[in-house]
């Protein structure tokens, strides 16, 4: 087979069928627009468990409030078995921790795939796995299942789907986009991640009053959808299409394109890189430990955070479950606006680390007032809410997109294209260890004190930042360098003037 029949055949069914004759700006446009929807999907039906546990295992709450309908005994809201016991919380806990814990193991050997395979093809199987076995955890409601084990195991599953879709669509990206505005750019469509959250709470605790079996089928038939588009119109790459990056027009007689990701003139390697060496890449480690805490804090608040507020008086008053995780999407709004704002000042300031340490640091003090003032109303919460949502996502967002995409074209593997998804899948698999553990504490913590897992967050917070810390000071120390360089230039340009 020609180059030329092996490209045509790697082209999207759909647009096959309407000639596939875009621009450039074309393909890009409908790049972010389904790589959005894709990742918006993943976490819509990730967020599903966290709006959910307060039915699962509901507490005994005292009290009326006009902000939603309290639970006055447990005779009116019984949970679900196995989860209404006393060690309800600590199982909803191990079945966070589970799904993933088999996410973050996923994801190392996903990147590796996702570098490997037709990564169109990869994302649909991710996508259709992630609805079917979403579905089988909510089929348990009209099935009567009541087996711990049957909810960990199809959680588990469902992790290993999920773990494709971050390697995928950052790739996907990555391919398509230049450099220059990267940072600004993956964060405005790094807002996938907190849409996504938003409207997994909103749909998911909307269907809860006909029973929580709903809040799973829904979102995952959404998503099935959204895949079947994936398949029939995602093209991965401009040489699929045909296209050179570098014109923005057909060019169907090369054999080989420039990728847009790597310095002008710079040829393509297609080489996938190994494991090992992908670490090695510079900023790597430091970055994946970095996304370890700050994963640990993002998810803690993902999983925990509408339990937190139905079991937490604010104002003197219980909210609903439903309430309290309509309220919770604040926090997603305020991480949008992070993730934007994190993008924008790295890249004004050309400096990944500088930003993602600083925004961690700001987090502190909001986790802190957060837990302090966020009781003493409705107001209070939801302002301190936005704000830490903003410190606790900016970061992640940033680590997750921007710095994955640039330490993917790191110079040191010399024009090699083939990086991308394995160093997104090792800094965010990496991440994902942290998500795992912080929920999983959370179970047990929380139990005891809230206080204290707010400490823990502090802390993880804290070491986040830490680990940027020789990075920072090699920013501080170039950025100090080039002004130096600059005013001696300056001083120079000014006695020539003179003489």
């Amino acid at each position: 087979m020609s180059h030329s029949q092996e490209m045509t055949s790697r082209k999207p069914p759909g647009l096959r069928l309407f000639g596939g004759a875009g621009s450039l700006r074309t393909y890009q446009t409908l790049v972010l627009v389904l790589t959005f929807f894709a990742y918006t999907c993943f976490h819509m039906t990730r967020k599903i468990t966290s709006i959910v546990k307060s039915a699962l295992d509901p507490q005994t709450k005292v009290g009326f409030s006009h902000w939603g309908r309290l639970h006055v005994s447990n005779a009116l809201n019984i949970g679900w078995l196995p989860f209404n016991t006393v060690d309800g919380s600590a199982l909803l806990g191990e079945i966070d921790v589970a799904f993933l814990a088999v996410y973050s193991i996923g994801m190392f050997f996903a990147g590796h795939i996702g570098d490997r395979m037709d990564l169109r093809i990869f994302l649909t199987i991710g996508m259709i796995g992630t609805a079917v076995f979403t579905t089988l955890f909510g089929a348990g409601y009209w099935l009567n299942v009541h087996s711990f084990y049957y909810f960990l195991v199809i959680q588990m599953i469902s992790g290993l789907f999920q773990s494709i879709g971050w390697p995928s669509v950052v790739a996907v990206v990555g391919n398509w986009f230049g450099k220059s505005k990267r940072g600004l750019i993956m964060g405005i469509w790094n807002a996938h991640t907190s849409i996504g959250n938003i409207a997994g709470s909103l749909l998911a605790a909307f269907l809860l009053k006909f029973g929580w079996g709903w809040s799973f089928a829904i979102p995952s038939l959404i998503m099935a959808l959204v895949g079947l588009m994936v398949y029939i119109f995602l093209p991965v790459n401009p040489e699929v299409m045909e296209i050179d990056i570098d014109s923005g027009e057909f060019n169907c007689e090369k054999d080989t394109v420039k990728e847009p990701l790597l310095e002008p003139g710079q040829e393509v390697k297609h080489k996938a890189v190994g494991f090992l060496e992908a670490w090695r890449i510079p900023g790597v480690a430091p970055f994946a430990l970095c996304l370890f805490f700050s994963k640990l804090v993002a998810y803690t608040f993902l999983y925990w955070l509408p339990f937190y507020i139905s079991h937490t008086r604010i104002g003197g008053q219980y909210l609903s479950d439903a309430m309290a995780g309509s309220l919770s999407t604040i926090f997603d709004v305020g991480g949008v606006l992070g993730g934007v704002l994190a993008g924008h000042i790295s890249d004004r300031l050309n400096a990944r680390a500088i930003t993602a340490a600083s925004f961690m640091y700001c987090a502190i003090p909001a986790l802190f007032l957060y837990r302090t003032y966020g009781s003493m109303s409705i107001m209070w919460n939801i302002s301190l809410m936005f704000i830490t949502g903003m410190f606790v996502n900016g970061p992640y967002a940033l680590i997750t997109t921007a710095v994955s995409a640039d330490l993917g074209t790191h110079s040191s593997l010399n024009g090699n294209s083939r990086a991308l998804a394995t160093v997104t899948a090792i800094i965010d698999g990496t991440g994902s260890v942290g998500a795992a553990i912080g929920p999983l504490l959370t179970g047990y913590i929380s139990s005891k004190s809230w206080s204290a897992v707010f400490t823990m967050l502090m802390a993880a917070a804290l070491l986040a930042g830490l680990l940027l810390t020789k990075l920072v000071c090699a920013e501080l120390k170039g950025k100090t360098s080039s002004n130096v360089s600059k005013d001696v230039a300056d001083a120079e340009g000014t006695y020539s003037d003179e003489v």
